[in-house]
């Protein structure tokens, strides 16, 4: 019978901490790979199935590439519709470390969000909310380093106003179906001169996306 003294012992625990250490992003990767293959497919197969108020795709990868690009991990989205916008963003949180919380008001919206989310194997990283939104945004305690509005359109500039305290320094406000400042308002009403129009807010367009980042408190 063998028997090992401390030292040995010591070596022996050692080596298969670093063999465990080792695996362990060989293991993270390959889950990623598969989650990333999975949330393609999904995509790939309802490319044309996307209506009631959704995101187009090249809108939905300019979210996933801000999140990515800025490590975002504190997400809120104010409309989820059925849940292309969603999936983007919680596929890049996947990522990231982060979680998406997400409203709507429609139930049946609702529902079918939440089975999309499931078949693109990102529910873990989406909480959907059935929710008034006028309601709800003001008591969320955030903070939040990432915010999409794409909900009703005269509340645009009350949301901003309801997350921007919330909002971390680097974080980004994000908005849909916005005109530059001076163009069509495409009925939100003063949203884009109102966030604009913030000193420690700075705007830029990527696709259909105006995008504002906090630069700094007020």
């Amino acid at each position: 019978m063998h028997r090992f003294g401390p030292v040995c012992l010591a070596l022996v625990l050692a080596g298969l901490l670093a063999t465990a250490l080792a695996a362990a992003p060989r293991q993270a990767n390959a889950k990623q790979d598969a989650l990333d293959a999975r949330v393609k497919k999904f995509l790939d197969e309802h490319r044309y199935g996307w209506r009631d108020m959704n995101v187009p795709e090249a809108d939905g990868r300019a979210l996933y590439d801000l999140v990515l690009k800025n490590g975002y991990k504190r997400a809120l989205e104010i409309g989820t519709s059925t849940g292309h916008s969603g999936i983007y963003i919680a596929w890049a949180l996947s990522k990231t470390g982060g979680r998406l919380i997400t409203i709507d008001i429609d139930e049946e919206r609702h529902r079918e969000a939440k089975r999309n989310f499931e078949a693109a194997g990102l529910a873990p990283f989406i909480d959907a909310r059935l929710a008034d939104a006028h309601d709800l945004v003001p008591r969320l305690e955030g903070p939040f380093d990432f915010v999409f509005v794409d909900a009703d359109k005269e509340w645009y500039t009350d949301y901003a106003k309801a997350v921007l305290t919330k909002l971390t320094v680097g974080g980004s406000l994000t908005a849909h179906n916005v005109a530059p400042r001076g163009g069509r308002r495409q009925m939100t009403g003063d949203y884009s001169d109102y966030v604009t129009g913030l000193p420690f807010m700075e705007t830029s367009f990527s696709a259909g996306v105006m995008v504002s980042r906090k630069v700094r408190e007020k």
